[in-house]
Formats: C-alpha cells, structure tokens, sequence
C-alpha cells in the first residue's frame, strides 16, 4: 500500500498519559515505528512537541476520546499539523488492543491516507462555541430549578402552576416570595398579579390555598435564590455573546431572514461552524457534518432505513428547535413543508427535515 505520509505521529490519548508512536522512513524502504509515553501535563505536552518537531513530522493525528483530546491537541496545534480522527472509523483488530498498538494503528492508517480529519475550530471559534453552549446548559438548568420548584409547590398543595401559565414569571415570583416571608394570606398574595393575569385573582386565592410550612418555604427559598443565580448568569452570558458576535452582525442578520431562526438560533450557527461556509464545500457536506442528513445503509442492492446519522448536536438541537418555529409561521415554504412531513411521517421526522431545508438555505 502506498504511503502518503512519510513522518507520521499516532497518539493514543488517555486522562493522565498519552502513548506516541512515530513513524519515519528505514533503511531499504522499512518503516521505523518509535514508542514514547508522555503525561498530559501542559510540560509535558511542550516537551512532545519539541520530539515531534525534531522528527520531521508531518501529521500528528489523535482519537477524539472524551475531552481528553482538548489539552493535546491544543498543545500541539501551533507545532505540527494535527488531525482529530473519529473512533469509528479506526476499528483495529480486536483481541489485540494495547495503548502502544492503538496508537501505532492510528499512525499507520495516517500515513496510508486511509482516514480524514474531523473539523477543529480555531481558537476564536472555540471561545465562541463555550459561550453559546454553557447558555445551553445554564438555560438546562433553569429548567430543572423551575421543575423542581413546581413539584414542591404540588407537594404543599399550591396549585400555582394551575392558575398560571409560569411560575418564574414576576407576578408567580413575588407571590412565592411573600409565603417564603410568612404571608400566608391568599387574597393578598393573589393581589400581587399583573397584567392579565390579575382576571385570575379568584382562581390564584383558590390556589394559594394550601398546606405551606415553614420547611416548605426554607426548600422554596433556596430553590428562587438558585433561578436568581442562573438568571444573573444568563444576562452577563448574552451580554459576552453579543460583544463576541459583533464582527459577525451582517452573516447574523442575513440568518435571521429565514423563518424559525431567531436570535439564539443564528449564534450557535456562527459559533458552531465559524460562519466559512468554504470549510464545508457544499451545503450536503454541510448537512451531513451538522448530522440531519440521512445515513446510508445498503447492502446486496438494498437500502434499509438507518436514521440520521451522526454530527453536531448542539447545532442539531439548536436547528429542529428552530425548525418547530419556522412550523408556526404563515404562508412560508417551511411551514408547508413540515405540515406535508408530519401528516405521514411524524413530527419529529418533520422537524429534521425542515431543519435540513434551513440549514441549505444558511
């Protein structure tokens, strides 16, 4: 077989060590496999760099464990070329697995040119991608303070989230604050509503009625000091997000024109692909990366259904919840789409698909 790479590094990476396998050219056409084991202290990844660079290495590829990865690669990026390879695509010989043989078999398959490296952002992509997706996860938790809340609440008999649509909303909070202060009188709690929730007011001094105790309000108040934490966060986030996407306000704008992108929506885009459409060649290059492309499964002459494959998912997410929006617009291809999708092949199916359709659009 041929080589393609004449210096070739294989890493096999782990949490506290990483095992290098350099090949180089040999006498008579051989190949010289060398086996060093390094830590993954940020010293030590400098002290690897300085052998890789010595050998004359061309590519330094690695498996994509964990994040396990992040410390290596990044500590080796402004050295020598380095590939992140996919674990599926680098099956060795089973029953005879070794840190040493894995990242020999990863060397060789470099230099054979028989596998592709996977898409690592530059750095100021990466600081983008953090951003937007720790937004994700605080948002996450959000939800799961408020859920955990509403379950208290059922436990002392107060059907707030009966009356009212949402519990975190102003009006919902202050009535919770009053009975974490001892107020225990509904009428007044329930004059605390604004807006059009106040044509509630005798179904929220119903639902104030209730069997709240001391312990019930020292769990609620801990629980609305948790939301106030992840909402502050939530606002410096956005405010760090926004200052980060300025360069990208005309590509942002031009997002927002497809129906079901809205704000959020379109800067997880640019954060997730770093806006170079040219990276990807082709928006089916595109689709297939992100993972709302059908996967292929055929065999003797038959395709069998196999799902969507494999990609992005923070994209992916960020895309179908995109794509249910874009289901509630009027007189737009996308809503059409969805609704001939949906009535015979599911929403979720749908969703995908329209989310597909948004995503060739971008």
């Amino acid at each position: 077989m041929d080589v393609v790479f004449d210096r070739v590094a294989g890493l096999d990476i782990g949490k506290k060590l990483v095992v290098v396998c350099v090949r180089t050219p040999g006498e008579r056409g051989r190949r010289v496999s060398q086996i060093r084991t390094f830590r993954t202290m940020t010293r030590h990844v400098e002290v690897l760099g300085e052998w890789l660079v010595e050998e004359g290495v061309q590519v330094a590829a690695m498996e994509s464990t964990a994040t396990y990865w992040k410390p290596v690669f990044y500590g080796l990026e402004d050295r020598v070329e380095c590939w992140l390879l996919n674990a599926a695509h680098m099956k060795a010989v089973p029953g005879r697995k070794t840190d040493v043989r894995d990242a020999e078999w990863i060397a060789q398959l470099v230099e054979h040119g028989l596998v592709r490296p996977s898409f690592v952002p530059p750095p100021s992509v990466r600081r983008r991608r953090n951003l937007t997706r720790y937004r994700v996860q605080l948002m996450g938790d959000r939800t799961r303070h408020a859920g955990r809340l509403e379950k208290l609440l059922e436990d002392a008999s107060i059907k707030l989230s009966s009356v009212a649509s949402n519990i975190t909303v102003t009006s919902s909070r202050e009535m919770l604050a009053a009975l974490v202060a001892g107020d225990r009188d509904p009428s007044v709690m329930a004059d605390m509503a604004h807006s059009s929730l106040r044509r509630k007011i005798p179904d929220l001094t119903e639902a104030l009625i209730g069997r709240f105790d001391d312990h019930h309000a020292l769990l609620v108040g801990a629980m609305l000091r948790e939301l106030d934490l992840v909402d502050e966060a939530l606002v410096r986030l956005d405010a760090q997000i926004e200052a980060e996407m300025t360069p990208w306000a005309h590509e942002l704008d031009l997002l927002r024109t497809i129906p079901g992108i809205g704000p959020v929506v379109s800067q997880a885009f640019i954060a997730e692909t770093g806006g170079d459409m040219s990276r990807f060649g082709s928006p089916e290059s595109l689709a297939a990366w992100v993972g709302v492309a059908p996967a292929v499964h055929e065999s003797a002459g038959k395709r069998t259904p196999a799902g969507s494959r494999r990609g992005n998912k923070w994209l992916t997410a960020a895309l179908v919840e995109g794509a249910h929006s874009a289901a509630q617009s009027n007189g737009t291809y996308l809503a059409a789409q969805y609704a001939r999708l949906a009535s015979r092949r599911s929403g979720k199916r749908a969703a995908v698909a329209v989310a597909h359709s948004m995503l060739v659009s971008a």
